[in-house]
Order: C-alpha cells, then structure tokens, then sequence
C-alpha cells in the first residue's frame, strides 16, 4: 500500500494562490488606488491654497498701485507764481491782507502740488530755487492730524509743527484754486510773507505722526519747531543758524525761516 502525502508549505502556497484568484479585479484596483487618491488629494488642496495666496496678492498689490500711482498721478499740479518781494510777517489764525507797492520787484516759484481729498493731505515738491532764495524741500500737510511736516533736502532733516489753517488752503480750496490756474481763469501774481520757525526738541517716534509724515520723515533726524514770536525770551537779532523755505500752498507765498539754536 503506497502512502502518498503532500508538503505543507507548497499547500499554503496553493491555498494562496487559490485565494488571490479569488479576489475580484476590481477590489485590487480599488486597493491600489487608495494612496494614489489621498496623495490626489493633498495635491489639490495645496494648488487651491497656492493660488489663494497668488490671488490675494495680487489683489493687495493692485489696490496699492491703484491709490498711491494712479489715483494720486492724476492730482498732480506743476505750478509757478510770480510774486513781489515784501517784508510782511505772517499772523497766525489772522486774515492777511496787503497793499503792493510798485517799487518792489518781482520774482517767479514753482512748485509740484500733489492734493489728496479723501485724506485731507497736500504734498508738495519744492525743486531746488533759480534764484538760490531757499532750500530745495518736499512738504506735507496733514488737515487730519493737523501738522505740517518739512523735509530740507539740503540738510536731510525734517522739521515738524501744528498746521497753521490760516495760511494753508484746505485740499478742496486748493484744488479750487489749482483749477482756476491751470484753465486760466486765475492768473496768480501775490506777494512774499514770513513765518520765523525755531527748533525746540528731537522727536524719537515719527511712526505716531501719521502715515504721510512717517513716510517723508522716516529715517532722517526730526525735529519738532515752534514759532518765534511764541518763545519767551527769545530775542529778534540772537544769532542762529537758520535756512530757509519758499512755498505756496494759498494766493500768496511764504517764506518759512527754520533755526537752530
């Protein structure tokens, strides 16, 4: 009698083999696929975050080339002046009025005047003078924070001091006026008033001026001013070193004098 008898490890592969010809063809390709879609998946949720961030990008950077270049270009004023040479001293929150004689002469500014309604700004660019009456500087002033801001560009200073509303046009007047020049309906010919500024102390944190000024201001020495006639015991003929400033931002010219003790 013949005892036939089978090894155990070629039945388990038998069994094997049998149970994998048993599983449909389809269960294996969903088997398969299951990394494959959580890795699909991971992937898209990465482009929608990637082009998220590229969108709103792209949106920020738009809205800030849109206000500060385009908006502001299209208010810009290149503006000249002829005006006479007086001795008249400003008289702050006071209506200025004047007679011109004729022996005076004459003598011509311009100015590059930038108006920002909505944020109730001026910017002004004074280019370096023909005649050397001044320094060359770039200006701002802010009717919301009420402060002006001066930039010597010869010294690379700036100077700050409350805005005086009685000689500088609110930004709708002064577009107003820069209107009127521009169509020819107002032929500006004025007269030269002073302002006498003296520096009283350094000012360490410009980033709680406002935007405008910080921007002009930041990273240069600044110094707040105060106006001469308001300083006790300060006398008129004191010896100071002192630079000086033609603009117009109204009808008339001023000349504003910043010394140093």
């Amino acid at each position: 009698m013949v005892k036939v008898s089978f090894s155990s490890a070629l039945a388990q592969k038998d069994v094997k083999k049998d149970a994998e010809t048993l599983i449909p063809e389809e269960d294996k390709d969903a088997e398969a696929a299951l990394p494959m879609r959580h890795q699909s998946r991971a992937w898209c949720w990465c482009m929608c975050l990637g082009l998220a961030l590229m969108l709103s990008g792209v949106v920020v950077g738009g809205a800030y080339l849109y206000r500060y270049y385009f908006l502001e270009e299209g208010r810009v004023f290149v503006c000249g002046v002829n005006y006479r040479e007086e001795d008249f001293m400003i008289q702050e929150e006071e209506e200025v009025g004047v007679d011109l004689p004729n022996q005076f002469r004459m003598r011509q500014m311009e100015e590059r005047i930038r108006v920002l309604e909505r944020e109730q700004v001026e910017l002004i660019s004074v280019p370096v003078p023909e005649f050397g009456d001044g320094d060359p500087a770039d200006i701002v002033h802010d009717f919301q924070r009420r402060l002006t801001a001066y930039l010597d560009l010869s010294l690379n200073k700036c100077y700050v001091i409350p805005l005086n509303i009685s000689i500088v046009m609110p930004p709708r007047d002064l577009m107003e006026l820069l209107s009127n020049v521009k169509a020819g309906t107002y032929l500006p010919q004025s007269y030269l008033l002073h302002e006498e500024m003296i520096v009283t102390e350094r000012l360490e944190h410009v980033d709680q001026l406002g935007y405008f000024i910080y921007n002009l201001c930041r990273g240069k020495d600044t110094f707040k001013l105060q106006r001469r006639d308001r300083i006790l015991g300060m006398q008129k003929r004191e010896a100071l070193n002192c630079h000086k400033i033609r603009h117009f931002e109204n009808k008339f010219v001023v000349e504003t004098l910043i010394c140093e003790p």
